[in-house]
């Protein structure tokens, strides 16, 4: 379809355009004292208007001769015999508009086109044909650079998604594999709670596979997600771990990707809790201050177990031993999310290890509240 016919906007300027054309004519005609005004708009607003639709052939002149294939000859050739053919055209149509107007029998529809005249309105059809030549030219080149554009965007968000896919796709067999070791090892301890962890991790997993596929996820989803995952642990560790939220109503709304902070809590536990005898609360926080959510994960953990914890930090690459999938994979997938703005620190106060993340606020609509 011809892009004039994409839009009714464009085609009423089109159209008005065009009609200003024939004003011109037809000011011509009555300045040659041919014509009185009357006549003259008679025959000139209705032979532009209906040639019009003739030089919108144009488009599809260009269109088969693609910029980057032509050669002079031919196409010049080619533009010189649409450009006479559309110019006989438009004789053609005033001449018969002509006709129709003598045989109304009125005098303000009367008008003579002379052989002078008919070479004049041939030149004029030849001439304002090149011109639509021309201008659809820009127009195709202009289509082809936003087309091009599109592509590009749409390359761009392919490749983010694609990116955002294997990054979640790392966390899942993560957490799977070191709860499917908790199992393994409460088996021949207790059997009736690797039962219940194997319950609970299904759970658990029932609600990754409804979330993990969306690009994004609000917070207080990503909170249930967090329960269900510190139910399996404490499972596992029993009193030794426990968790406390402090999470401010007004972010529960927070976009972000799923299961940001499920990683920052396994670490807490893994590199913090774990080898602590007397165990530890984690706390939670997460609140919105000038247009950002802030949200910390702040675990108790003694010297030695605070060194192995900062081996997660993507700002620390002297310690291999918990990169790739930790605090290295959330900082890739929210600069992919947040274009960059996100950031992500960690720090240590006395016996506590703070990781912080800031990104953003941007409420996800129709969020549901934290769940029970």
């Amino acid at each position: 379809m011809h892009p004039i016919f994409s839009s009714a906007h464009r085609l009423q300027w089109y159209a008005s355009a065009w009609l200003f054309v024939g004003a011109m004519l037809a000011a011509s005609l009555v300045a040659a004292g041919d014509a009185l005004w009357t006549n003259a708009l008679f025959f000139a607003l209705p032979v532009c208007l209906l040639y019009s639709f003739i030089a919108l052939s144009a488009y599809y002149v260009c269109r088969s001769l693609p910029l980057a294939q032509r050669q002079a000859l031919h196409t010049g050739v080619s533009f010189a015999a649409a450009a006479v053919i559309a110019g006989l055209t438009l004789v053609g149509i005033g001449t018969a508009w002509t006709s129709i107007g003598r045989s109304l029998g009125i005098e303000w529809g009367a008008f003579e086109l002379t052989r002078r005249y008919q070479v004049l309105l041939f030149g004029l059809g030849v001439a304002l044909y090149l011109l639509s030549l021309f201008a659809h030219d820009g127009l195709i080149a202009l289509e082809n650079l936003r087309s091009a554009e599109r592509r590009e965007a749409d390359s761009r968000a392919l490749a983010r998604e694609a990116e955002l896919q294997a990054l979640r796709a790392q966390i899942n067999p993560h957490f799977l594999f070191n709860s499917l070791n908790s199992i393994s090892a409460l088996t021949s301890l207790d059997a009736a709670a690797a039962r219940t962890m194997t319950i609970a991790l299904a759970q658990f997993f029932r609600q990754t596979l409804a979330l993990g596929e969306r690009q994004k996820i609000a917070l207080s989803e990503e909170i249930g997600l967090c329960e269900s995952f510190l139910t399996v642990e404490k499972i596992r560790f029993g009193k030794k771990l426990d968790a406390a939220w402090h999470v401010q109503q007004a972010a529960l709304p927070a976009a972000m990707p799923a299961m940001v902070l499920q990683p920052l809590l396994e670490n807490a536990i893994k590199h913090g809790i774990r080898d602590l005898s007397e165990g530890g609360v984690i706390e939670i926080a997460a609140e919105v201050r000038e247009g950002w959510l802030r949200i910390s994960v702040n675990n108790p953990c003694s010297i030695e177990q605070d060194t192995e914890q900062s081996a997660g930090n993507p700002t620390n690459q002297g310690n291999p031993r918990h990169t790739g999938i930790g605090l290295q994979n959330i900082r890739q997938r929210l600069a992919a999310m947040f274009d960059g703005r996100a950031r992500i620190a960690c720090r240590r106060d006395d016996r506590q290890f703070i990781v912080e993340l800031t990104i953003p606020f941007l409420p996800l609509e129709d969020t549901p509240g934290r769940p029970s």
